[in-house]
């Protein structure tokens, strides 16, 4: 197993090799303007520093958000593209997931991301392998209260969540983690049974796809319209 993982649904573009057993390498970027210049050769970076090539990768596992729509749509697109040229499976996994999963918290908490609008995305988790509701997209202040919360959301609105309800963990997901996960819900279930129980799902059924609690096939979380609109016609000036 050689398991390719990056995301790019935050403002940090992360990749990272795993086969298996633990991560090879890793590599995260923060920056929010420049998911398509920087997944690719962090892509490359982290397959040199394996030592392996891109045709040794034996399955994708990939980033799906919520996150915004363009940076979101760079590491779908990428990993839709790699797992068709490679010919192997690709796995979709929630954002939130993977930094739940980098908390290492084995206590009940949630996790909050920038969703932008003051809004945050979140979910609720037993642990760091286990969400119990989720994704939603709320206020800050609409969170539930008393739970620890992780996050980069959870830091940009500490005043208003409560900064002792904050955890020290990653605020990003990176893709160690998701790659990590993704592999352990791997040795867990038979992967064309996820596979097939994705493509059957209904439009409405888990936002990540199919019934498996983690992995999913790679579609875009979203839990609203983009922030791009289709300008209105120009109004007509009268006389």
């Amino acid at each position: 197993m050689l398991v390719l993982a990056f995301d790019t649904a935050t403002p940090a573009v992360t990749a990272a090799l795993h086969d298996g057993e633990r991560v090879l390498a890793e590599s995260t970027t923060v920056d929010a303007r420049r998911h398509g210049e920087l997944l690719a050769p962090t892509v490359q970076r982290v397959l040199a520093e394996a030592g392996t090539a891109l045709a040794d990768v034996t399955a994708i596992a990939v980033g799906c958000g919520p996150g915004p729509y363009t940076g979101l749509r760079v590491g779908l697109m990428t990993a839709q593209a790699l797992a068709t040229s490679l010919g192997v499976p690709a796995y979709g996994v929630c954002t939130l997931d993977a930094v739940a999963y980098g908390s290492g918290l084995d206590e009940p908490f949630l996790v909050a991301t920038d969703a932008r609008r003051k809004e945050v995305f979140w979910g609720r988790y037993a642990d760091a392998s286990t969400r119990l509701s989720g994704p939603a997209v709320d206020k800050p202040q609409d969170l539930p209260p008393d739970l620890p919360v992780v996050g980069a959301g959870a830091r940009m609105y500490a005043e208003v969540i409560g900064a002792s309800r904050l955890r020290d963990a990653p605020e990003f997901p990176h893709a160690g983690a998701l790659a990590a996960l993704a592999v352990e819900q791997l040795g867990r279930a038979d992967a064309a049974e996820i596979k097939e129980l994705a493509e059957l799902a209904e439009p409405g059924e888990r936002a990540e796809g199919g019934t498996h609690p983690v992995l999913g096939l790679p579609r875009p979380i979203y839990l609203r319209r983009p922030d791009a609109q289709v300008p209105s016609p120009p109004k007509k000036v009268s006389q």
